[in-house]
């Protein structure tokens, strides 16, 4: 919740108009390094999203989060739908551990009934794009995927690319704000 990538993103989301609601896992908030387990951390996005819901009724609303937030986010919902989420943004999702590619974190999003969409780094070492493409592909027209060209995880991008960090920031908020008004039934 203090990481500083997180807290200018929630700055530029706010500036496209969207309230966004922070939060961290407990494992976080006590200040250790191994994460909690699966059942602590969805039940965390459920209270989370649970909060949200309270603080802004009628307020269209989704969920997500940075890499393992928005994998947790998605494994909830797979679970059992979220109330009133209306789509699950993904800032990086960790498809696997760097240095060994696969596709099974990704089996649970074939149970997620609302639309994703998957924003990543062309050189994200957590998301080969060659196994991710067509996952998104499979859960089409659910999900949609933007690419961030040379942004890895942290969507730190190469000077060679001719952007900013800022620049790449302002990217992925307006990117969401386009892709989130979308989601919302006229």
């Amino acid at each position: 919740m203090r990481h500083i990538f997180l807290e200018n993103l929630a700055r530029e989301l706010v500036n496209h108009h969207i309230a966004v609601l922070r939060y961290q896992f407990p494992y976080l908030e006590q200040g250790r390094k191994i994460p909690d387990s699966p059942n602590i951390l969805t039940a965390t996005v459920r209270a989370a999203v649970g909060c949200a819901s309270r603080l802004a009724p009628g307020i269209p609303l989704f969920a997500g989060g940075k890499s393992m937030g928005g994998r947790m986010t998605s494994t909830a919902a797979s679970q059992e739908s979220l109330p009133g989420v209306q789509g699950i943004v993904f800032f990086g999702f960790p498809l696997h551990p760097p240095g060994r590619p696969g596709t099974t974190r990704a089996a649970h999003l074939a149970k997620v009934t609302v639309p994703m969409l998957f924003v990543q780094g062309t050189r994200d070492p957590l998301a080969q794009l060659d196994l991710l493409r067509p996952i998104c592909s499979e859960l089409s027209p659910r999900a949609a995927l933007e690419i961030i060209d040379t942004a890895d995880h942290s969507f730190k991008v190469l000077k060679s690319s001719g952007h900013t960090n800022s620049d790449v920031l302002r990217d992925l908020a307006q990117i969401t704000a386009s892709w989130t008004r979308s989601q919302i039934p006229n």
